[in-house]
């Protein structure tokens, strides 16, 4: 039988609750899931962490769980997926919002390597307002983002906007 190997792409800088919400949920239906943070922006954005950190943070947050693998790559999501033989990409969407973006990159994708299957996944209710960008912002303006990433998250955060962490 076919390993099912699945990628769920992203910058995940930082990475919140609302990512790891997805995470656990599709692992679930999968044996493996690599979570690859892109090298490459899609969109200009702004970031805190370097990717080796992103990387290490992810590994971190999922130390529990043996099948899933944080890595990282550049180029183009579909060649980094069929290279490491997982035709399922993952993608989350939180409003109506990131569909039409998400639609297009799927379609895309789906041209490019027409073996590949897109799969949307809404987070938790309580999540569907995290974004990565949000909760960086939240943070670099010194706000309180202990219910939106898990604790080595935050403590990353706060060396990285130079506060005392807190318990």
């Amino acid at each position: 039988m076919k390993k099912t190997i699945a990628v769920y792409p992203g910058s995940f800088d930082p990475l919140t609750i609302g990512h790891e919400d997805i995470v656990r949920r599709i692992v679930r239906l999968v044996d493996h899931l690599i979570v690859a943070v892109a090298e490459t922006a899609t969109q200009p954005k702004s970031g805190l962490f370097p990717i080796d950190e992103r990387v290490e943070l992810i590994r971190s947050a999922f130390a529990d769980e043996p099948r899933v693998e944080a890595t990282s790559f550049c180029g183009l999501l579909v060649d980094f997926a069929r290279a490491r033989k997982a035709r399922i990409i993952v993608r989350g969407l939180r409003a109506v919002s990131d569909f039409e973006y998400e639609f297009q990159m799927a379609l895309m994708n789906r041209s490019l390597w027409p073996e590949v299957e897109v799969l949307f996944m809404a987070p938790a209710t309580r999540h569907t307002f995290l974004s990565s960008s949000l909760v960086r912002e939240v943070g670099r303006l010194g706000g309180d983002v202990t219910d939106f990433v898990s604790p080595v998250v935050k403590a990353r955060m706060d060396r990285a906007f130079e506060r005392p962490a807190t318990d």
